[in-house]
């Protein structure tokens, strides 16, 4: 059946987008899936803290639709330090809640979600591998700063 189906869409001269009823992945999965994830270029860090900002800066790039701008409120409705180990292709290895926002356990899932969508991070061509170790701080919009490169509270 779905055989003919194909079959039949091919033979059309216009394309035949999906319904939502079939359509199974929201159109940002979908998007995410099928763009390519090129490596970024290699990091002349010599530390983890200075790898840090590396990693930082790459999660932004690609968040930058999640990114809180400006100075946070000074409430936020979570903080969590998250450790992350990188190895030398720049694949996340393991994630370690050195302060986990326990209060918001979704939350604690979606930065660990983020962490690992936004791999391959760049390669730690220096050391090799690299463990290093971030703040996240969270808005109550679901919109974020890390304190890398926070633009401060008010």
């Amino acid at each position: 059946m779905a055989l003919a189906s194909l079959l039949l869409v091919s033979c059309t001269s216009e394309p035949v987008k999906p319904s939502p009823e079939t359509s199974t992945m929201p159109e940002s999965a979908t998007q995410t899936t099928t763009t390519p994830n090129a490596p970024p270029s290699p990091t002349n860090a010599r530390t983890p803290r200075e790898y840090r900002r590396f990693a930082a800066s790459h999660l932004y790039a690609k968040n930058s639709h999640r990114i809180f701008e400006g100075k946070l409120p000074p409430m936020l409705y979570a903080i969590g330090v998250l450790q992350v180990d990188i190895n030398k292709q720049g694949a996340v290895m393991a994630l370690h809640w050195m302060r986990a926002p326990k209060h918001a356990p979704e939350v604690m899932a979606e930065i660990e979600r983020t962490v690992r969508q936004a791999a391959p991070y760049p390669a730690p061509a220096i050391m090799g591998r690299v463990t290093y170790t971030d703040t996240w701080l969270w808005d109550q919009s679901g919109k974020f700063q890390l304190d890398t490169l926070t633009e401060g509270q008010l």
